[in-house]
């Protein structure tokens, strides 16, 4: 079939499969562009940019007509501390009490940070190695053995045990669990009284280069006023300043490596002393997240609730540089609203919310906060839809639907995706740990099924038009990623943004009219964080 055709056919069974809503290109431009533009300077949590951003999402769902979420506000507040290591006043050295010393340069070999907002952390604390810093009982794996970890500096490896011959099931198999993410090992060596946390950067296993972690903690860092504090120090090393920091030790880091891949491992003391100081400028400020609601048609399930989500933050300025984040995340911010857009005047039965959330790359901040606080009961909330660094190649047959196994959402995606003449992308191991990076995540941990259909920072999709080209085209962004070069090109072909932001309308709006609500499936065991909340009874 010729593409243009293919064209065709795909948006009119985007239009005819959402029962009337039919996503624009025109709005989706327009926003991304305004949203993107050096003006709205990176939309920085805790910068002008960002409150420049809020009152733009504001006004579009006021002049939508869509009813403001948080009483008679579109606005819910979210209080933030902002933690800035203020690096001349700070130091940090390794010493052997044989004679030797260590002195990481700060940037160039090694970042950190103070995870328990104080302004003042001193450091004198034992080095220990542990691994993958993993304690999953129903994976029969600790990589602590007991060991008391009070007042002591943690080094370990990030991602998890890989699969083995003989358990190619292991932590999930090729794909990274939550026990694999930088975010568990630094709250379990918090859970253990930890001094800190140093994480070995290679960049096969963060998935990243070390531009992305530097970035991370060269400027401003951010946590919830009222959420859990981490440890004092955390951080992460280049693989080649541990592999300096081990032999200072006298120990070699490939053989602890291999050591750490037995489950007989046990923790290794360095006979190392990590001393610094920790120098910080602190802050307390609001950030908002902004929320419209759709109300729905059915006089029950109207009570019962489909959001729609996607963060509004990016890196904001830092060092004078400004990082405006076109895809991630102005891109879902154009798409959603261009959804809201559509919606109007097109009710479902179900109640809709269309949420931006504030302080998403600082570790899920403000879809963690509503988790905590909702503005609709969690028990009456039936899934989230998070948009997330869409499509700006061009369409293509299918869609990435991560993490859609893990519920009835895989079953109504398909359903979905067949009506449009789409399908799902064929499930590919997850070895970024996707799933557990965006703002569906705290949802999903709350017990509400949730994921990010077409979120995908490589886009090996299969596009309709010069496959090979657009594909190598997309993967690009890798290179863009979290960099000051993510900007919006004019020429960009939005059509597959267009295709996505209708895919995700038209599955929301299934859900929002389905009779029953989807419900997860049995998990794997590491699936999704120990703590995680059981899912929530049936509305009542």
């Amino acid at each position: 079939m010729p593409a243009t055709l293919m064209l065709c056919l795909l948006a009119a069974a985007g239009s005819v499969a959402s029962g009337g809503p039919t996503v624009r290109e025109a709005p989706i431009r327009a926003h991304i562009a305004f949203l993107s533009d050096d003006l709205l300077e990176g939309r920085g949590t805790g910068q002008r940019g960002g409150d420049l951003a809020v009152k733009y999402l504001e006004a579009q769902l006021r002049a939508l007509g869509l009813a403001p979420a948080a009483g008679d506000s579109f606005l819910q507040r979210v209080d933030v501390v902002g933690v800035k290591l203020l690096t001349q006043q700070s130091r940090l050295a390794f010493r052997h009490p044989g004679g030797g010393e260590f002195n990481p340069a700060f940037a160039d070999e090694v970042v950190y940070g103070a995870g328990n907002g104080m302004p003042d952390n001193a450091l004198d604390a034992p080095v220990v190695f542990v691994g993958f810093g993993i304690d999953a009982p129903a994976e029969r794996w600790d990589d602590y053995k007991g060991v008391d970890c009070r007042g002591k500096l943690l080094v370990m490896m990030v991602n998890e045990p890989p699969p083995t011959a003989a358990e190619p099931g292991r932590f999930e198999g090729e794909d990274l669990s939550y026990f694999g993410r930088w975010t568990y090992k630094f709250e379990e060596a918090a859970r253990r009284g930890a001094a800190g946390v140093l994480l070995i950067h290679t960049d096969a296993s963060a998935t990243y280069g070390w531009p992305v972690a530097r970035n991370g903690f060269q400027g401003e860092r951010f946590q919830l006023q009222d959420g859990p504090r981490l440890t004092p120090f955390q951080g992460w090393i280049r693989e080649g300043a541990a592999r300096k920091l081990f032999a200072l030790a006298g120990r070699d880091l490939d053989e602890l490596r291999r050591q750490a891949q037995r489950r007989d491992f046990r923790p290794v003391e360095l006979d190392l002393r990590a001393e610094g100081r920790l120098v910080s400028a602190i802050r307390s400020f609001p950030q908002f997240n902004v929320a419209g609601v759709l109300e729905g048609s059915d006089p029950k399930l109207k009570d019962e609730l489909v959001i729609y989500s996607a963060h509004w933050d990016h890196l904001g300025i830092q060092d004078g540089r400004i990082y405006n984040g076109a895809v991630d995340n102005a891109s879902a911010l154009a798409t959603l609203l261009a959804d809201a857009q559509a919606s109007v005047g097109h009710p479902t039965r179900r109640s809709q919310m269309f949420l931006f959330t504030c302080g998403e790359e600082q570790g899920l901040l403000g879809a963690s906060a509503y988790v905590q606080r909702p503005l609709w009961p969690l028990a009456r909330t039936v899934a989230d839809l998070n948009f997330e660094s869409l499509n700006w190649v061009g369409p293509s047959r299918d869609i990435e639907f991560l993490g859609g196994e893990r519920s009835d959402l895989q079953q109504l995606g398909e359903q979905t995706a067949r009506a449009m003449g789409m399908v799902l992308r064929r499930s590919e191991p997850d070895v970024q740990g996707l799933y557990f990076r965006s703002d569906h995540f705290p949802f999903a941990k709350a017990g509400i099924p949730a994921l990010s259909p077409g979120f995908s920072l490589a886009g090996q999709r299969d596009y309709l038009e010069n496959g090979d080209a657009s594909r190598a085209k997309a993967r690009t962004f890798l290179n863009r990623y979290h960099q000051e070069s993510d900007d919006f090109d004019p020429s960009w072909d939005l059509r597959g943004m267009v295709q996505q932001g209708q895919f995700i309308l038209n599955l929301g709006r299934r859900i929002a009219d389905a009779a029953s609500r989807p419900q997860w499936k049995p998990a794997p065991a590491a699936a999704l964080p120990p703590q995680r909340a059981a899912p929530p009874a049936e509305s009542d």
